[in-house]
């Protein structure tokens, strides 16, 4: 390994890292909720918003973010968006109240919005061809795993605190490292559509928030949406322009396995816990196996080619999903449920670049991240209203074989 490849693989390992730590903050804090409660005194609807608080900021913003990247510089976007991160995560450790707590979740949702998707972008400028993605899919689908794990030992060992404590060092050496091994880009310049930006922004955090609850607030926020597909085609320079349909079909598979992927992560934890009576660390424990197949199968499949790949990783997904649902099993339906995460995973981000032009590259970014993110959030609203454990993991098997068959004639690459 020559000198110049061994900085590239040492800036894909930065980068990589911070896509681990924004997967992680997403699901870390889950197994905490209850010490957080009793720590700070918070009531039930305050206790919501430390999660809310978060995937709303990061779901509205994760659009603008990746093509903020593109106007002014991906790297230089991603460094402040990894100093916003680390910053916040200390905030949330040190946070005395509700308010603070909640208020440096929303900033690290911020931070978080504007490092993931110009994080993929310069992962396909550093190796193109989306010859890293195996790379970029082992370290996601891990993290919402391995968050379950951190979050049951840390909160067992140290309290809740330092559930967010870990991962400000971490996203340190992140924006050390990226200064220092990703050379800078050229900004493709323009301007950002604001009529665009803010109308869409309105529309997912008002849709988003009817969903946690507030149901008038969904009309309003469909509204919203419609209004900004309006402003779309009558801007010049619209935040989502037309050339873009060339990638909508993974992005709708992909919104469609954020309501898998959030609703497996949501459900397993609390069958654990609540059915079989895990106590938390054990509950991240018997996670491990997931986690493990999970990097492993994102690694294989960036190596893999063939048409029948995606469809072939969907269908062990679903019969992993549907054998935990039907049956009450771990840890032979986790093993199914992870070599298919990591293959779909994989190749759905893969096919979501495909064909996008460079300047467009943090848009992509933005536009996968985002897709995953508010279906995930669509999915959940709609998966907790069934009565079981069992009747959710069922419905993700189900969503699982209609992506599995909309997937069918996908290009190898």
């Amino acid at each position: 390994m020559n000198g110049t490849t061994l900085h590239r693989t040492a800036g894909l390992a930065a980068l990589a890292t911070a896509q681990f730590l924004v997967v992680l903050s997403t699901s870390i804090v889950n197994v905490a909720l209850p010490q957080i409660r009793a720590g700070l005194g918070l009531s039930p609807s305050a206790l919501a918003w430390v999660v809310n608080a978060y995937v709303l900021v990061f779901g509205a913003l994760l659009l603008p973010g990746g093509r903020i990247g593109d106007l002014y510089g991906l790297r230089r976007v991603f460094l402040i968006g990894t100093g916003l991160f680390t910053l916040s995560s200390l905030g949330a450790t040190l946070a005395g109240d509700a308010p603070l707590l909640i208020t440096a979740r929303a900033v690290q949702g911020l931070g978080a919005a504007l490092l993931a998707p110009t994080a993929l972008a310069l992962v396909l400028r550093l190796f193109p061809g989306g010859r890293a993605l195996g790379v970029w899919g082992a370290v996601s689908g891990a993290g919402g795993a391995a968050g379950v794990l951190l979050s049951g030992l840390l909160t067992d060992l140290y309290g809740w605190r330092a559930v967010f404590a870990v991962l400000a060092p971490f996203a340190l050496a992140v924006l050390v490292a990226t200064w220092r091994l990703v050379p800078a880009d050229v900004p493709r310049g323009g301007r950002l559509d604001l009529p665009g930006t803010a109308t869409l922004v309105a529309g997912l955090v008002t849709f988003t928030f009817g969903l946690t609850g507030f149901k008038p607030a969904i009309p309003a926020g469909l509204a919203l949406l419609v209004w900004f597909a309006v402003l779309q085609r009558r801007s010049t320079d619209p935040l989502l322009p037309a050339r873009m349909a060339v990638v909508a079909r993974p992005n709708l598979l992909m919104a469609l396995l954020g309501a898998v992927w959030l609703g497996l992560f949501y459900f397993l934890p609390l069958y654990q816990q609540r059915e079989l009576g895990y106590t938390p660390l054990e509950t991240g424990l018997s996670q491990l196996p997931l986690a493990l197949m999970i990097t492993v199968s994102s690694w294989a499949t960036g190596k893999l080619r063939g048409r029948a790949v995606l469809p072939l990783g969907l269908l062990a997904l679903a019969a992993g999903l549907a054998w935990m649902g039907l049956t009450g099993a771990l840890i032979v339906p986790s093993l199914l449920i992870g070599a298919g995460l990591g293959v779909a995973f994989v190749r759905l981000t893969g096919w979501s670049s495909s064909g996008v032009a460079p300047g467009d590259s943090g848009l992509a970014g933005g536009l996968v991240n985002a897709t995953r993110q508010v279906g995930g959030a669509v999915g959940l609203s709609v998966l907790t209203l069934l009565p079981t454990y069992g009747g959710a993991f069922l419905a993700c098997a189900g969503i699982t074989l209609l992506i599995a068959i909309l997937s069918i004639g996908k290009a190898s690459s």
